[in-house]
């Protein structure tokens, strides 16, 4: 495990802990939860693009499909 000191305003580290307080959590976990969404959030947008740029120059043979596809 990995420690990072990240350096916040006074008042943004006091709503943040009173956000993880009213959530029954610790900050650190809360902090936690937060960059697991973030990182899961890159994570399904980098695979949309990866699956975008492979079908890219495709357009009628994928509307082509669609159209057998509903028959």
């Amino acid at each position: 495990m990995s420690a990072l000191t990240v350096r916040l305003p006074d008042d943004k580290h006091n709503r943040l802990r009173a956000l993880a307080q009213s959530r029954g959590t610790t900050v650190n976990r809360l902090i936690d939860e937060m960059t697991t969404l973030m990182l899961a959030e890159f994570d399904a947008e980098t695979r949309f693009q990866v699956r975008a740029a492979r079908g890219a120059g495709q357009r009628e043979e994928g509307l082509a499909l669609l159209r057998k596809a509903a028959l």
